[in-house]
């Protein structure tokens, strides 16, 4: 783990400063006095005398229960139906489980507007992304990245599946047909497309990154 730490450390101070010299650096504020060289290479060396702190361990179950705790927060909303027990003069009931007792599955009650103001706490801000791929799986260059690691790996390409439709695929995956009207059960038209729009940005551009 020291190892790693100061491999960390190392990296990380480089990166730094191979940002601060090609100007990709801001220094707002109370860290305006950074923006001068000095200050900022002494900034450097202070940080590269200290232990950093790496924590790192094996997943607890293997990589399956790594993807499955993330794939729950990165595929799915905040709340499933089925935990949604009640809807009663404005109030809505809903289960969760209490880990301090066990993992008890207990009934809890809150006002709608509080529920929603709740539930919207895991919307994403516009400008925003639930998932971001970098690497090999970045979107400039994945094809190409990809075609690499399988010759690096000796691992044929994929072959190629067969063009389906998105609704044949959904019909597949669920078992429901989107194309036929839930109620009447006639068969729907498609009259027109909308084309997609990009969301505004907000005025004021704040980078995750």
């Amino acid at each position: 783990m020291r190892v790693l730490s100061r491999r960390f450390r190392d990296v990380f101070v480089c990166r730094l400063r191979a940002a601060f010299a090609g100007g990709r650096l801001r220094f707002p504020g109370e860290f305006g006095a950074l923006a001068d060289p000095a200050a900022f290479a002494a900034r450097l060396d202070d940080l590269a005398r200290i232990d950093w702190v790496v924590y790192a361990k094996p997943p607890f179950a293997g990589p399956e229960q790594v993807l499955g705790y993330l794939g729950r927060y990165t595929h799915r909303v905040a709340i499933a139906n089925s935990r949604l027990v009640g809807l009663d003069d404005a109030q809505v009931s809903f289960t969760w489980k209490d880990y301090r007792h066990g993992g008890q599955t207990k009934v809890m009650t809150l006002e709608a507007d509080e529920f929603i103001r709740r539930f919207l706490r895991h919307t994403v801000p516009d400008g925003f992304r639930r998932i971001r791929h970098i690497g090999f799986l970045a979107n400039c260059h994945r094809a190409e990245k990809l075609a690499l690691c399988r010759k690096l790996l000796a691992v044929p390409p994929p072959e190629p599946s067969p063009s389906r439709s998105w609704q044949d695929r959904l019909r597949d995956l669920t078992g429901q047909d989107v194309e036929v009207c839930p109620c009447c059960g006639g068969r729907m038209l498609i009259c027109g497309t909308i084309a997609p729009q990009p969301p505004p940005r907000p005025a004021m551009w704040c980078d995750s990154s």
